[in-house]
């Protein structure tokens, strides 16, 4: 099933849903959207078979949801701002929280603003990713505006072909990374919600999983098959968040 609201601004999101139970809010990545990350892969499938009502939005400049280019719809943490508007939307107050690479950085800048979900998985993510965010917008604005003369320009040629496969408006993919807000080591030191940080054995896209999870004091990290594209599909990953949210 499958709805609009309104967010903090007045943007439409879109919002996807499967499943009865405990409600469960799962982010994508960049690029992506719900479908691509959660649905197709079966992981929401599998959340869906244990017992939890997926909610997966289409994050703000993909999938179904508004792609808005002007700069006054990006503010900092708009991507945050969404989740808070979509919880208040929905009346949840008691949940869990999961996110993948763009939306397990969501996830953190949801709750350092001051979100508290019952249980937290962190996916495709480390340190840096983090505590670095704007290390990794440099480099996915070179390749969204460079394309192939990019400073990378491996990464320049798949991102633009990726931006091309889905359709997406390159204008609001730079939105998306200008609103990217750091993280510091004070920030993830206050965030005690039980979680699990879960990345592919060969993906170091975004940092250290293990120092990410050190740095929160009730966190753990688990490393899974796969590199930063292929971990979602590994029948792994979905039994690690199905293990660490019924635990």
């Amino acid at each position: 099933m499958s709805e609009n609201f309104e967010s903090f601004d007045g943007e439409r999101i879109a919002i996807h849903r499967l499943g009865a139970g405990r409600p469960v809010l799962l982010l994508h990545g960049f690029i992506a959207n719900a479908r691509l990350n959660w649905f197709e892969p079966g992981i929401a499938q599998a959340l869906a078979d244990a017992g939890f009502e997926v909610i997966a939005p289409d994050l703000r400049g993909h999938g179904d949801s508004a792609a808005p280019e002007a700069a006054t719809a990006w503010p900092g943490d708009a991507l945050a701002l969404d989740q808070a508007a979509l919880v208040k939307h929905l009346g949840l107050t008691d949940y869990d929280l999961v996110g993948y690479s763009l939306g397990a950085r969501t996830a953190v800048r949801f709750m350092v603003a001051g979100a508290r979900p019952r249980r937290c998985v962190l996916g495709g993510m480390g340190d840096s990713g983090v505590m670095q965010a704007g290390a990794r917008a440099a480099m996915f604005e070179d390749s969204i505006r460079n394309g192939e003369n990019a400073r990378d320009p491996r990464a320049g040629k798949y991102i633009q072909a990726r931006i091309a496969a889905g359709g997406f408006n390159p204008r609001a993919l730079l939105g998306v990374l200008s609103s990217f807000v750091p993280t510091t080591a004070q920030d993830l030191a206050g965030l005690d919600v039980p979680t699990l940080v879960v990345c592919g054995a060969n993906d170091a896209d975004n940092g250290n999983p293990e120092k990410l999870a050190m740095a929160m004091p009730n966190a753990k990290a688990v490393r899974v098959p796969g590199d930063h594209l292929t971990t979602v599909g590994e029948p792994a990953l979905a039994k690690a968040m199905v293990d660490f949210l019924t635990a």
